[in-house]
């Protein structure tokens, strides 16, 4: 949000992905008059004057490195669960007896809203059941 000369962003991040991304951003706006203030006060570009790439560019550092780590946590994290069986996310798929109930009750002629109320699964759920059960007769 631009407040008269002056650019108040939520988190210095957000002016570019990466770290010469924000830096360039910033030069360009400091050179068009414009200053950096961010919400938390971590930054403000008109305070720092002379020092504000330096700061800047500390920071903006400082943040492309932890987001690196993050990247390799979760590599690691995911390689991890694979390995050992684990979880990879994702909704729970739906057991093959719920699947044969719902089958069932739809050959018996239940609405989905009446197999959704006798079953607890969703509408959504119901009808995917209903069309895989469907392609795998073809």
């Amino acid at each position: 949000m631009i407040q008269g000369d002056e650019l108040v962003v939520a988190k210095l991040d957000r002016l570019g992905r990466t770290q010469v991304e924000v830096i360039n951003r910033l030069h360009s706006l400091q050179e068009s008059g414009v200053h950096v203030r961010t919400l938390d006060g971590l930054i403000n570009t008109r305070a720092l004057g002379k020092m504000a790439p330096l700061v800047v560019g500390l920071l903006t550092g400082l943040a492309e490195v932890e987001r690196e780590l993050i990247k390799e946590r979760t590599v690691e994290s995911i390689a991890h669960r694979k390995r050992t069986g684990g979880s990879l996310g994702g909704r729970p798929k739906t057991s093959q007896a719920r699947a044969d109930l719902v089958l069932s009750l739809r050959a018996s002629g239940d609405s989905y809203r009446v197999i959704r109320e006798k079953t607890g699964i969703g509408l959504a759920t119901i009808r995917r059941i209903l069309v895989e059960s469907e392609t795998a007769t073809v």
